[in-house]
């Protein structure tokens, strides 16, 4: 079966203070970034449409940029369901359909693909699970007039998948009857479709007010560890060669030696992030025996190592670096060199720290035949075992 997602980005934040939850901070990363990369990770999603709001659309544009199944960016409209059926009509082709909201950003690929495979079965799904609270019915005053049995209850969220020709119905139908429901299972059980709970298997909270994301980065950080790595590396000057610190070029100064373009700034950074994430070290992906590397831009190879760590679920969180040399002096560059390692890394130029010390004459440092470079890399890597959570 083909299978298209919507995922609901148009709300209006009222409960947020002044901010906007979707774009709001989470552990380094807007909060809709969360939910769009767990449908872009989870294998079973083919299609994914996104609804935002028109104030929002340019940032949830960025957000949603090169992501491989995005099929469209669609207007939100009044109501929720209206942004659903915006969502809906943009699908073509497709057999089942998950809704989630945006705001929902500690859904797992893995939940995701539970509740698909359970819809596949001819069911409609909605991920919830027990109630643990005690659910009263008040009336008047507030006052209690009954206790419902908790035993019977479910907490539901999203993802909702169903049937995309069965979801289509129910929003026909209820825009046909005037009716308005506050999730689309509401929607699908009024045609008498049968329609059953599924445990997504962790935590899915939605962030509608600032504690919302307290307990979410909590949350997030329980799903990972942070590592540390440590690179060192050194080149012998070479006056035939130019001299790239960083991934900036410095005038006037003799190059150093190395099979791509020696420098060393940058290979200290990426043998620490491979040390971090346990994936060898510089030589084992970028060898001097492949001429594929002759010449080669470092930073470049610096782009290359970020997706080898995103294949093993990490990321960088900091990296700290300092250059060893008598000669030439690099402090006026070391602001062009954060700029530079920043951007590459996706990161903020306070996580990028570069600094330059002398070896005091000491060693062949110290006769300045070469450079080194001490680099400290911190990355946050996801654990295997998520449902544990």
């Amino acid at each position: 079966m083909r299978v298209g997602a919507i995922v609901l980005a148009a709300g209006s934040s009222r409960r947020m203070g002044g901010g906007d939850k979707l774009l709001a901070d989470l552990a380094g990363r807007p909060v809709l970034s969360w939910t769009l990369a767990a449908f872009e990770e989870c294998d079973a999603v083919d299609d994914l449409v996104v609804v935002t709001s028109s104030a929002n659309r340019a940032a949830v544009a960025e957000l949603s940029r090169g992501l491989s199944k995005l099929r469209a960016l669609v207007a939100g409209g009044r109501e929720r369901q209206d942004s659903v059926w915006a969502g809906l009509s943009a699908l073509r082709r497709i057999d089942l359909v998950a809704v989630h909201d945006g705001a929902r950003p500690l859904i797992t690929a893995d939940g995701i693909a539970g509740c698909i495979e359970r819809a596949a079965e001819g069911v409609g799904v909605v991920a919830g699970g027990p109630s643990v609270d005690t659910i009263k019915v008040v009336g008047v005053d507030e006052r209690v007039v009954d206790t419902l049995d908790r035993s019977t209850l479910r907490a539901v969220a999203t993802p909702q998948v169903f049937h995309a020709e069965t979801l289509r119905r129910a929003h026909e139908a209820a825009r046909r009857d005037g009716v308005l429901a506050t999730d689309d299972a509401g929607l699908v059980e009024r045609l008498g479709e049968t329609v059953v709970v599924h445990d997504v298997g962790g935590p899915n909270p939605k962030i509608t007010s600032p504690s919302d994301l307290i307990l979410a980065e909590a949350l997030v950080g329980a799903r990972y560890e942070v590592r540390t790595g440590i690179g060192i590396d050194s080149h012998r000057f070479d006056r035939e060669r130019r001299l790239v610190l960083g991934g900036v070029e410095i005038a006037d100064a003799d190059g150093l030696a190395g099979h791509s373009d020696a420098d060393v700034l940058t290979h200290a950074i990426i043998d620490a992030l491979l040390g971090a994430a346990g994936l060898g070290d510089i030589g084992a992906h970028f060898g001097t025996s492949d001429p594929a590397w002759a010449g080669a831009d470092s930073v470049g190879m610096l782009g290359l190592v970020l997706g080898k760590l995103a294949a093993v679920g990490a990321e960088p969180q900091s990296v700290d670096a300092t250059v060893i040399a008598e000669r030439p002096r690099l402090r006026p560059h070391i602001a062009s060199m954060r700029s530079r390692l920043s951007a590459a890394l996706g990161l903020a130029e306070s996580a990028v720290n570069v600094a330059a010390t002398t070896a005091e004459g000491m060693g062949a440092l110290g006769r300045a035949e070469g450079m080194a470079v001490h680099a400290v890399a911190t990355v946050r890597v996801r654990r295997s075992l998520e449902r544990d959570v």
